[in-house]
């Protein structure tokens, strides 16, 4: 049997072709092979030129985003969470009925909701085949107890002014219909809260619900699943690894991974960012957005938004009874200079303000808000002390003889938490008033302590505090008489029947129109009161890597809403033809 050879190749003619250059000289050799080699490069550039022309980069799965936040998380639970890292992990782990894209609300574990025409019942629909991330089923019993949790008066959830007097039912696993007693227009932005599943909650007592392991190892239906927490050898958690999860079929996130580390104070994570340890870092002081706006070498940058929070000084007239005396009040506001404190504090980064409502939401732009605040004026201040029967003694501190026998000086102490830019305004704030003639203290805590051991217990003469403002801009749970105490957000203690008719009122109305003006109405009735000495209205700054593509801030209440569009949020990208984009 004869074994074929090989078959092989040959370019036609390409024997003479090689016969005709061997026949070049040294020198017709070396400028054949230059134009050669030119004609291949020409050839390559224009493929991939060609290429270029009828392909298009996109976002593609993958990367990964590592993350700086301040603080350990306690509860990641929508029904507890307090403090900005357990939100921002609770905002990634769960969902809710909706959600807000780009502003607007939109369904997520629900398809659809029907509100009824007198504004009493909403009825929602929720997806078939609905998953948790460790794989039982979520129904509308997941929902109800959801509610029913944050309904229990033995949690205080801070969520549980929003479903007072709620009723909650379910007609089949897939339906959940919701009763208010009276119409509330705001009401479709609490169903963005994120569900638990009943079957790991229902079996845990309100004594250890606060202590379950899930508060920590949380399990949900968001766009993120935890992947693993390392700890240090006492159990400390260091950092938290979330993944995208594969069960979302609706919108899965791009963002193949985000990683969360834990640092004690905003100057270690900052340190942090600058060393590499991380890539991004929320709630950036001004002093720091602003190196990072001006050094284009590095690789991340700062992106900012408005923040819908109104920083004060709220007073508790029951702990510091001098602060009963309205003319004390109005003094100490007339005292404080807010625009110095934007200048000087948040370099520009926000909005000095004098009212308790948020920016914009009457219509006025953030310069006219601005330039509606008043100046400081100390003299005046000063005159409305002494006309109220307080005299300076020898030590420059007013002094008010109530009887014969009790004569008080004007003193307090202002409450903070421990971050830089609260306690550069709180001694601000120390310094106009001591200048004014008062006695003053700041005091600051840890911002855990401060929540668990100051504001619950309402244990301070003045707090300064933010108040963040929901996107439905109620202001109810923050001015209401009835939110007076914990978890109730009324820190100034504040009670005016009238006022609280109005904020009645405002959750009622049925068009805009009447809403704004119940609104400017509260807006007179709670400034002629002085319960706090309203001072700015911050942005949010985000420090970011460059290569993270698809982030959009929108409105912003809180840090965890930088997340509203996480699933566009991507680092990798890849090349596909034109053709298969649309």
């Amino acid at each position: 049997m004869s074994v074929q050879p090989d078959k092989e190749f040959r370019l036609k003619g390409g024997q003479a072709i090689l016969g005709y250059i061997r026949r070049f000289s040294a020198t017709e050799k070396a400028v054949f092979g230059l134009f050669a080699i030119a004609a291949l490069i020409t050839a390559l550039v224009m493929a991939n030129q060609v290429n270029n022309l009828f392909t298009v980069e996109v976002p593609a799965s993958g990367g990964t985003l590592r993350e700086g936040l301040i603080g350990l998380p306690h509860t990641i639970n929508p029904v507890l969470a307090v403090t900005d890292a357990d939100r921002d992990l609770t905002n990634l782990v769960y969902a809710g009925l909706t959600k807000y894209d780009h502003g607007v609300l939109v369904p997520d574990l629900a398809s659809s909701w029907t509100v009824s025409p007198d504004g009493l019942t909403y009825s929602f629909t929720l997806r078939p085949n609905l998953k948790f991330q460790n794989g039982s089923p979520l129904s509308a019993a997941d929902v109800l107890f959801t509610i029913e949790k944050v309904q229990d008066r033995a949690l205080k959830s801070p969520q549980a002014a929003d479903w007072a007097g709620v009723t909650a039912t379910s007609s089949s696993p897939l339906n959940v219909t919701f009763i208010l007693k009276q119409p509330y227009s705001a009401f479709l932005t609490n169903t963005t809260l994120g569900i638990l599943p009943k079957a790991i909650w229902g079996n845990v007592s309100d004594d250890q619900f606060i202590f379950s392991e899930y508060n920590i190892s949380p399990i949900g239906a968001g766009p993120y699943r935890l992947a693993g927490i390392d700890r240090d050898q006492g159990g400390i958690p260091l950092d938290y690894r979330l993944v995208a999860w594969n069960g979302r079929k609706e919108n899965k996130p791009l963002l193949g991974e985000m990683d969360f580390y834990f640092y004690a104070d905003l100057d270690h994570a900052l340190a942090a960012l600058e060393n590499g340890s991380i890539d991004s870092l929320p709630s950036v002081p001004p002093s720091a957005a602003a190196a990072l706006v001006s050094n284009t070498g590095e690789s991340y940058t700062a992106v900012t938004a408005p923040l819908s929070r109104i920083f004060g000084v709220f007073f508790n007239q029951n702990v510091n009874t001098l602060l009963a005396d309205i003319k004390v009040r109005e003094a100490l506001s007339m005292a404080v200079d807010r625009r110095a404190i934007v200048e000087n504090v948040l370099l520009g980064y926000g909005v000095p303000i004098d009212s308790p409502l948020p920016v914009g939401l009457l219509g006025e732009s953030a310069t006219t808000t601005a330039a509606a605040v008043p100046e400081a004026d100390m003299a005046g201040a000063a005159a409305l002390l002494e006309k109220d029967g307080w005299q300076k003694g020898p030590d420059g501190i007013y002094a008010k003889k109530f009887s014969k026998t009790s004569t008080k000086t004007l003193s307090l102490s202002i409450y903070t938490a421990d971050a830089p830019d609260l306690k550069q305004a709180a001694d601000m704030v120390e310094k106009a008033w001591a200048e004014l003639g008062v006695d003053v203290t700041v005091k600051v805590f840890e911002p855990s302590d401060l929540y668990q051991n100051v504001i619950r217990t309402r244990n301070y003469d003045a707090l300064l505090f933010g108040e963040a403002i929901g996107k439905d801009d109620d202001l109810y749970a923050f001015w209401h008489s009835s939110e007076r105490n914990a978890p109730g957000l009324n820190v100034a203690m504040y009670a005016n029947t009238h006022a609280d008719r109005l904020l009645e009122g405002i959750r009622a109305a049925t068009s805009s129109e009447a809403r704004a003006d119940l609104e400017s109405e509260l807006q007179s009735e709670i400034e002629s009161d002085v319960p706090a000495v309203f001072l700015y209205s911050p942005d949010f700054i985000y420090a970011v890597p460059r290569s993270l593509h698809g982030l959009t801030l929108g409105d912003m209440t809180q840090a965890g809403d930088r997340f509203a569009n996480v699933t566009d949020w991507y680092i990798e990208t890849e090349k596909v033809w034109k053709l298969f984009t649309h």
